[in-house]
């Protein structure tokens, strides 16, 4: 042993019985040359000196309400670093979309010379997780190395315990392992931004991240390790996704159907998941088998949320608004706080009187402050979060720590679309649902560094983290659907969609009935309207369903003729658009170019018969 370890610690890894996390351990340590391994098991002992040392070592900070911390990436470590981001392949292989990937012995050697003495002075922290409920056949095992406390306090509110179920691996093997290191700070933030890297390597399920705080990149159990997964499921005849899970009712409350959602990053699929009337099971990544009676269950790997409190505010979100200002245990990142420990943000609420100055992103801010580019630093990032446990919120679903998982009935899709797709329709099939989610197209926003604004293709919300072959990942979509006896239903969203003055044609509490329409749509509550985009909602449903919903809310006709008109142009541009993205990938499903075709021809008929922008009392 070459590293420095106190004799309980050492206790704790031999329990394990596991010869390849002391060789992992073993290897890190060579490399960083940490002061300190330290280990930590399940205990609440434990749990509770993690937060403990995140706060000592002034990773984080507490602030007035009891529970809450404060922490702070740096000015340019805001979002997931997509440049910096690649997976680690032999020489000559590629991945879909040209997704970045770094041949695999070159990027190690650079990689190892990066974290060569990175943890001198520090302590390397050890510490083991569940994605998944414990005792579960959803669950996967998770060794996290990391120089951090904030990272491992993150992950502790985010995922379960997972020491204990290590201890009964019986592939002692099958995990994934992450190494990570904030690398040398400055004013307790990562200096060296210029040498951040973040690399997968499939090969042997590992995730190496160094110089970089913000979660996106530094949580290896969240997006990093999808990828892992979602490598690992298309070899086993299962689904790794983007999605959350949520139940939603009736109006009367007589019944519960569990739906999943994909949705690219900052595009309201947390506050759909969250939607007046909700429980929640999980916000962001689900894994998919088939149940015992050939329906499809969904586990959530978390149980926790990481979301954007940007525009949180009583009136639009007022689950999660009331959550995160009340006494409990939450982490802030990246937003306002004052000197005696209270938080603002962006959009929080008309009535909220923010404050001339403080302490934010950027360091100590005042009102008008700009960068170094001479832009204007806004009082709390675009991209500042919010970090809780799901079993903290009023509407925590019964099941969301279920080891078999829930029976999912319904599906959403959703981008950020201003000119397009309708606010909600069903999908045709099961083939035309995966469709749907092949083809979900996304403005960006500042959840990734670079520009904003900017259409971008992003299939099932996923595109990111898909480190297989992109038909080969639909081509198993439509397999894992088509086998199922009980299919759920397959729903596009758009909650973006304006009006030619630039102004959104939708409140955003509506996004409630149109899940209100498709709960019901999938127990044959309402008749719909074909078209060739798919079932579309009739104006005397929704009608019902907005004078119930809602005490203030008068939904017109000339609203629902303004939301719900094909804009059979725009659709037939980005059916273009589509054809030129994926011909380019080999070994496309069938399927797929089926549904494209189809849908395409019977578009330019109906514009032919109707014209170009086409109401749905035209074709009801």
């Amino acid at each position: 042993m070459t590293y420095k370890i106190s004799d309980a610690d050492k206790a704790k890894l031999d329990a394990l019985a596991n010869p390849k996390v002391m060789q992992i351990i073993e290897e890190t340590a060579a490399a960083t040359k940490p002061a300190k391994v330290v280990i930590f098991d399940d205990s609440a002992e434990d749990t509770a000196r993690v937060r403990q040392l995140a706060l000592k070592n002034n990773e984080e900070k507490l602030l007035s309400m009891d529970g809450h911390t404060i922490h702070y990436d740096g000015y340019f470590d805001q979002g997931r670093d997509k440049a910096n981001t690649a997976t680690l392949l032999p020489a000559g292989q590629t991945l879909s979309r040209g997704l970045n990937v770094k041949e695999r012995d070159a990027a190690l050697e650079e990689m190892w010379g990066l974290l060569d003495g990175i943890m001198e002075g520090k302590e390397m922290i050890v510490r083991f997780y569940s994605l998944g409920p414990t005792n579960s056949r959803f669950s996967l095992s998770v060794m996290q190395i990391t120089d951090s406390y904030y990272v491992v306090h993150s992950e502790d509110v985010l995922y379960r315990p997972g020491y204990e179920q290590f201890k009964k691996l019986e592939d002692k093997d099958d995990f994934f392992c992450f190494r990570h290191s904030a690398g040398e700070l400055e004013n307790n933030v990562t200096k060296n931004i210029d040498k951040r890297r973040i690399y997968i390597n499939p090969a042997d399920n590992c995730v190496m991240s160094v110089n970089n705080q913000y979660a996106g990149n530094s949580l290896a159990c969240k997006k990093l390790a999808l990828r892992l997964a979602i490598n690992k499921a298309n070899k086993e005849d299962w689904l790794a996704e983007h999605m959350f899970i949520s139940a939603f009712y009736p109006l009367d409350e007589s019944r519960k159907t569990y739906f999943m959602g994909a949705y690219p990053s900052g595009c309201g699929k947390t506050s759909t998941a969250m939607i007046e009337g909700s429980t929640i099971v999980g916000d962001d990544i689900a894994y998919i088998r088939e149940g015992a009676e050939g329906e499809m269950r969904a586990v959530n790997i978390e149980r926790g949320i990481f979301g954007i409190i940007g525009d949180v505010n009583a009136k639009d979100d007022p689950l999660i608004y009331k959550a995160i200002t009340e006494p409990k245990e939450i982490i802030f990142s990246n937003i306002l706080t004052t000197a005696d420990g209270k938080t603002y943000w962006s959009g929080m609420g008309k009535d909220t009187e923010i404050p001339e100055e403080g302490f934010n992103h950027s360091g100590a801010w005042k009102k008008g402050n700009e960068d170094d580019a001479g832009k204007e630093i806004p009082m709390s990032h675009p991209n500042s979060r919010f970090t809780l446990r799901i079993s903290d919120l009023e509407n925590a679903d019964e099941n969301a720590d279920n080891p078999d998982g829930v029976a999912v009935d319904g599906i959403f899709y959703g981008g950020r679309d201003s000119d397009t797709n309708v606010p909600v329709a069903e999908s045709l099939s099961w083939e035309h649902g995966v469709f749907v989610g092949a083809t979900i197209e996304s403005e960006t926003t500042a959840t990734i560094l670079g520009a904003v604004g900017q259409r971008k293709s992003s299939p099932m919300a996923n595109m990111d983290f898909v480190i297989v072959p992109l038909s080969r990942y639909l081509t198993n979509h439509i397999k894992f659907g088509n086998k199922l006896k009980r299919c759920p239903k397959v729903f596009s969203t758009n909650y973006f969609l304006k009006n030619e003055d630039g102004q959104y044609m939708n409140e955003k509490t509506d996004k409630r009935v149109w899940a209100l329409w498709a709960e019901g749509r999938v127990h044959d509550d309402y008749e719909a309207i074909s078209t060739p985009i798919g079932l579309l909602p009739k104006y005397e449903d929704l009608k019902v369903l907005f004078d119930g919903a809602f005490d203030d809310r008068d939904y017109t006709l000339e609203e629902y003729n303004e939301q719900f008109s094909i804009r059979i142009d725009k659709y037939l541009a980005k059916l273009d658009r589509m054809e030129e993205l994926f011909s380019s990938e080999e070994n496309m499903p069938e399927e797929f170019w089926t549904v494209l075709k189809s849908q395409r021809a019977e578009l330019k008929a109906l514009a032919e018969k109707s014209g170009a922008v086409v109401t749905p009392a035209t074709l009801a």
